[in-house]
């Protein structure tokens, strides 16, 4: 029997571009899936968390899922993740425990993946290296029907404790960005549910659907080799002249989100918090008024932030509902927090209202175990 523990994530900067193979900076949080686990003689696998029906299925060719949104989809998919690349014989009883909310834009629904895959293989005697896991954790989740990327994945396995992570794909490579001190970032549930494996995940996936478009009409292979070879200011002139509607917008924001992400890790390892701000506020607006993943709620928190005292904030995750990420001086933390208590949350946030530290990724935490 054992346990591991997966955390959560927050996306600094770099929304909706890891599907295009282009880097992101996002941050493992303190709040974590943890799942109990031990190894059964057969090839059952029972899943239990308190709030949820019990789920069991057998480790087998051909797994289908539950009806859409069920939370054993999560289970079922790091199952079939695992058996991409492994042989797995033993099943387990797995207890899932969470302190991550569920459906705010932090990667709750990755984490719990990720842990039900971890904890397979460690009942099956398998120890993975994250290459091997970045190699089927992206498409294991596809059984779930969201095509995403790898950004969440890369973030909660190996994330440093202090550190940002600035992720690159195509091939996967992780650099730890320090986060200087003095830095405080909160992160906010605007309370809309940002359930993506319910009816907003067509909208999610037709976002990725129209970017690749829009790069095959401009007669790219993608967005990364548009930019690749062509510069940002003569990619806008050919969008702007040549696409419409969402394909337009789509392609507009991931180049222009693609630059902001370079910018904010120059600021952030310069240590400048006036222009690190400032990209985190161009990406809301990016997100709101070219992508339309944001809803009135999340504008009227990044709102909220931005008029008490805070240097930057956007929404985080996929959007149509979910967290906003704030980002301040630590000087200023406990002045801007009650400012979004009282503007956004009425002067009760409760545990809608968070800091967020730069916390250790389920690789590091493993290590820490083990020692």
């Amino acid at each position: 029997m054992g346990q591991v523990a997966v955390p959560g994530r927050v996306n600094l900067i770099g929304e909706h571009i890891d599907y295009h193979d282009l880097p992101v900076l996002p941050m493992a949080l303190g709040r974590r899936i943890e799942v109990d686990w031990t190894a059964r003689e057969d090839a059952w696998v029972n899943a239990a968390s308190v709030g949820f029906e019990a789920r069991a299925f057998r480790l087998e060719a051909g797994i289908e899922p539950w009806e859409a949104g069920d939370w054993g989809n999560y289970v079922k998919a790091g199952a079939v993740a695992a058996m991409q690349q492994w042989r797995l014989t033993r099943g387990a009883e797995l207890r899932v425990r969470s302190t991550l909310p569920a459906a705010a834009g932090l990667s709750s629904s990755t984490a719990l993946m990720t842990a039900c895959t971890l904890a397979l293989l460690e009942a099956n005697g398998i120890q993975a290296r994250f290459e091997e896991l970045m190699a089927v954790l992206p498409e294991g989740e596809y059984f779930v029907g969201t095509r995403g990327g790898g950004m969440d994945h890369a973030a909660v396995l190996a994330s440093r404790e202090g550190c940002a992570l600035r992720v690159e794909f195509a091939p996967i490579r992780v650099e730890p960005v320090p986060v200087p001190s003095g830095w405080a970032f909160f992160v906010a549930d605007s309370g809309v549910k940002a359930e993506k494996s319910a009816a907003v995940k067509a909208q999610y996936n037709e976002r990725r659907f129209a970017g690749q478009r829009a790069a095959a009409r401009l007669g790219f292979a993608g967005i990364r080799q548009a930019l690749e070879k062509a510069d940002v200011d003569e990619l806008r002139r050919m969008a702007e002249s040549r696409l419409e509607a969402m394909e337009r917008g789509c392609f507009l924001h991931v180049i222009g989100e693609a630059q902001r992400v370079r910018d904010a890790v120059r600021a952030m390892q310069e240590g400048d918090a006036q222009r690190f701000g400032e990209r985190l506020n161009e990406s809301h607006d990016s997100l709101r008024n070219l992508l339309r993943v944001s809803c009135a709620e999340l504008d009227r928190l990044v709102e909220a932030a931005v008029e008490s005292g805070a240097l930057g904030a956007r929404l985080t995750g996929a959007g149509f509902g979910g967290a906003a990420v704030v980002f301040c001086l630590e000087e200023k933390a406990e002045r801007v927090a009650e400012g979004i208590e009282r503007r956004f949350y009425g002067g009760a946030a409760g545990t809608r209202l968070f800091r967020a530290f730069p916390s250790a990724g389920a690789l590091e935490l493993t290590a820490r175990a083990g020692a």
